[in-house]
C-alpha cells in the first residue's frame, strides 16, 4: 500500500451539496488515487478523474432512464466501489439515496423500497436481485433494477432489469448527445434538500427512515474535519455497511472531504487480513472489531513462550506509564522515556504490526459502548482510541474525545457547532445543524423525538465539570430489580466483553430478584481453547453445552462480578447456543445483541435461570 499523503483541503465555500463536494474534489485531485478494491486478488486503484467519469455516466444513465430530481434510489449491496459510484451518481442526478442491508430478507426489501418510494434499485448480484423478483408485485413504483455483478444471469432477459455496465453505456451515449446534462443536474441541487435516507434498525417495530439533508451531512463532515487531528489521512478501510450512518459519513463522505484513499475489504471474513495488508492511517470500527483485535493479541500471548509473555507484560507496563488513569498524557522522566522507547521498539511496535495498526494516526470507535479498560489497553499499546457518540438522527456524531485529552469511559465533549445537555430526567438532548429533518412518513414520531428544538436521544447520561459526557445506559434499558435497585446493564456487559471468550452479553433482571445474563461466546477463541484443553464437541451448539466451556465462561463472569457491588452481580447465566450472524434478527447491523428481542426470543431460557434458583 502507498504511504500516507497530504491533500489540499477543500474549501467549504465551493460547494453546498454532497455531489458538488465530490466534483470539487475531482477538479482538485484529478490524478490522485481515490479508492481501491481487489479484482481476482489484486488491488485495483481508481483515480479521482476516473471515478468522476464513472459517476457522470451513472448520473446521465439514470437521467436517461427517466429519474427525476427528488426521486428515491435504493442500493441493495455489500460495501464496495459500485455502492459509492451509484450513490454519487444518483446524488449528482438530484436523487435521494437509501441503503438496504444485503442481509435483509425479501419482505424487508419490499417494505424499505415501498416506504421510501424508491423508483430504482441497485442490486449487487443474482442473490440480491432474486429478493426483488420475489416481491416485485408489491413494488409497482419501482421502474428499473440495475445489477452490478451479472454472473449467473447471462441468459436472464427482463425489461425491468439491466446490468451496471449497460447503465454506464447508456450514460455515455446521453452525455455525448447532451454535454451539459450532468452539470445542469449538479447545479440544480439545494443544501436543504433531502439527500440520504438511513433506516434505523427497528428493535421494537418497523425501521424508520431518518431524513438527512445535504446540509446535515456536510456539516457533520466539516465538524469532524475541524475537531479531529489535522494530520495526514492516508489510507483507510471501508468494511462496515454503507447503509449505516457511521460508514456512510466517515467512510464515504468524510473521506471525500479529507482526501483519504478508501480501500474496500474483500468480504466480512477477510477484515482482519485486510487490516494487516492495508495498514490504515485512519481506522473507524465498532467496539466488536476493537474487542476482536484485542482478543487475537491475548490469545497469541497465551500461546507464546515464557520469555515472550514476560516481554509483553514488561512492555505493556512501560506503555501504561505514558497515560494517567484518566487518559491524560503524562510527562515521563528520562529513564521512563528510555524504557518506553525500548518497549515500543522491541515489543509494542511488533504487536501493532501484527494487528495491522502500526501506522494508524486516527483511531475511532463508535456505534456502541466500549470498555474503558480496552481503551486504556490500546493507549498503553501506543494507539489513542477516540470514542465518539452519536446516532443516525444526528447524522453521525455529537460528541467525541478530543485529541490529546481522551478520557476512557467518557464519550468526550460536544463537537463544534453542537449543543448537548442533560435533561431533568437524565436524558441527553442534542441541538445543532446536523440534527436530521425528521422521519419519513412519520410526523407524529418526529414530533415525539423532538422537544423544543432539541433531539431526544434516548440515552441516559451525565456531564462533568470539564464538559465531558458519560453515557449511563439507554433509558429503555435501565433495570430496576424487585428490590428497587437501579442497575445500568451496559457497564457490566462491557466488562465481560473484555474477555477474549465473550462476544456479547445481555443482562436480565428488570423486576426480578437478582441479575442474570445471556452470553454469546467468541466461537474462534473458544473453539481454540477447547481443542487445547481436549474438550470434545461436534458443532457450535455442543460447544456451548460443554460443561468445560460453561465453566470457562463462569470464570470470566466471576472475574467481572468482583468489580461490582453484590446487588449488581450476576447470579446465573446461560449461553446462547445458536450461532448468530449478520442475517439474524437478534443482531443489529453493527453486530450488537438487541436487548428487547433477545428478552422475547429467549424468554424460556431466561425463565430457567430463575426457576433453577427457586428449585
Amino acid at each position: 500500500m502507498a504511504t500516507a499523503h497530504t491533500m489540499q483541503p477543500l474549501s467549504e465555500a465551493a460547494f453546498e451539496t454532497l455531489p458538488q463536494m465530490f466534483w470539487h474534489a475531482v477538479a482538485q485531485r484529478a490524478d490522485a488515487v481515490m479508492m481501491r478494491q481487489k479484482d481476482l486478488g489484486v488491488w485495483r486503484s481508481y483515480r479521482w478523474r476516473e471515478v468522476g467519469e464513472i459517476v457522470a455516466d451513472v448520473a446521465a444513465g439514470l437521467a436517461e432512464l427517466g429519474l427525476q430530481a427528488g426521486e428515491v434510489v435504493s442500493v441493495l449491496s455489500s460495501t464496495n466501489r459500485e455502492w459509492v459510484w451509484s450513490d454519487l451518481g444518483a446524488l449528482t442526478a438530484g436523487a435521494v439515496v437509501s441503503g438496504i442491508y444485503p442481509t435483509d430478507s425479501p419482505s424487508q426489501v419490499a417494505y424499505l423500497c415501498h416506504d421510501s418510494g424508491s423508483v430504482m434499485l441497485f442490486a449487487e448480484n443474482e442473490e440480491q436481485l432474486d429478493k426483488y423478483l420475489e416481491v416485485r408485485e408489491r413494488l409497482p413504483r419501482l421502474r428499473k433494477v440495475i445489477v452490478y455483478d451479472m454472473e449467473g444471469l447471462a441468459g436472464f432477459d427482463d425489461p425491468g432489469v439491466l446490468s451496471f455496465d449497460a447503465l454506464l453505456a447508456l450514460g455515455r451515449q446521453a452525455r455525448a448527445r447532451q454535454p451539459g446534462l450532468v452539470a445542469a443536474r449538479l447545479a440544480a441541487g439545494s443544501a436543504d434538500a433531502l439527500a440520504v435516507l438511513v433506516y434505523t434498525s427497528g428493535t421494537t417495530g418497523r425501521p424508520k427512515g431518518a431524513m438527512l439533508s445535504h446540509r446535515n451531512v456536510l456539516r457533520s463532515c466539516l465538524t469532524l474535519r475541524e475537531f479531529l487531528p489535522a494530520t495526514t489521512i492516508g489510507e483507510r478501510m471501508a468494511f462496515l455497511p454503507l447503509c449505516h450512518v457511521s460508514e456512510r459519513i466517515f467512510g464515504e463522505y468524510y473521506s471525500i472531504l479529507s482526501g483519504a484513499v478508501v480501500n474496500f475489504v474483500e468480504n466480512p471474513d477477510t477484515i482482519f487480513d485486510n487490516i494487516r495488508e492495508i495498514q490504515p492511517d485512519a481506522f473507524l470500527a465498532v467496539p466488536r472489531v476493537w474487542e476482536k483485535l484485542y482478543s487475537s493479541v491475548t490469545i497469541a500471548v497465551r500461546e507464546a513462550t515464557r520469555l515472550q509473555r514476560w516481554a509483553y507484560d514488561w512492555a505493556l507496563a512501560a506503555g501504561q506509564a505514558r497515560v494517567r488513569e484518566d487518559g491524560q498524557a503524562t510527562v515521563l522522566p528520562l529513564a521512563a522515556r528510555l524504557k518506553l522507547w525500548l518497549a515500543d521498539t522491541l515489543v509494542l511496535g511488533n504487536v501493532r504490526r501484527m494487528m495491522g495498526l502500526n501506522r494508524v494516526q486516527l483511531a475511532v470507535t463508535g456505534a456502541a459502548p466500549i470498555s474503558p479498560d480496552l481503551i486504556r489497553w490500546y493507549m498503553a499499546l501506543g494507539i489513542v482510541l477516540h470514542e465518539l457518540w452519536g446516532m443516525t438522527e444526528i447524522t453521525g456524531a455529537a460528541t467525541c474525545n478530543p485529541p490529546g485529552r481522551t478520557r476512557p469511559g467518557s464519550i468526550g465533549i460536544a463537537l463544534p457547532h453542537t449543543e448537548v445537555k442533560v435533561s431533568q430526567e437524565g436524558e441527553l438532548l442534542v441541538r445543532g445543524p446536523q440534527v436530521f429533518m425528521g422521519y419519513l412518513n412519520l410526523p407524529a414520531k418526529t414530533a415525539e423525538t423532538m422537544a423544543d428544538g432539541w433531539l431526544r436521544t434516548g440515552d441516559v447520561g451525565r456531564v462533568d465539570e470539564q464538559g465531558y459526557f458519560y453515557i449511563t445506559d439507554r433509558m429503555k434499558d435501565l433495570i430496576i430489580t424487585a428490590g428497587g435497585k437501579n442497575v445500568t446493564p451496559s457497564e457490566w456487559e462491557n466488562q465481560l466483553k473484555f474477555s477474549p471468550y465473550v462476544t456479547d452479553a445481555v443482562v436480565i433482571g428488570d423486576r426480578r430478584p437478582y441479575l442474570s445474563c445471556l452470553v454469546m461466546i467468541d466461537q474462534d477463541n473458544v473453539e481454540q481453547w477447547a481443542q487445547e484443553h481436549d474438550v470434545h464437541f461436534s458443532d457450535y451448539g455442543s460447544l456451548c453445552r460443554s460443561k468445560e466451556v460453561i465453566a470457562l465462561v463462569g470464570q470470566e463472569i466471576d472475574r467481572v462480578n468482583k468489580q461490582f457491588a453484590r446487588v449488581e452481580q450476576i447470579k446465573a447465566f446461560r449461553l446462547i447456543e445458536t450461532r448468530l450472524g449478520a442475517e439474524d434478527e437478534e443482531l443489529t447491523p453493527t453486530m450488537k445483541l438487541k436487548r428487547k428481542l433477545v428478552n422475547d426470543k429467549y424468554s424460556a431460557l431466561i425463565e430457567s435461570m430463575y426457576l433453577a434458583k427457586v428449585a
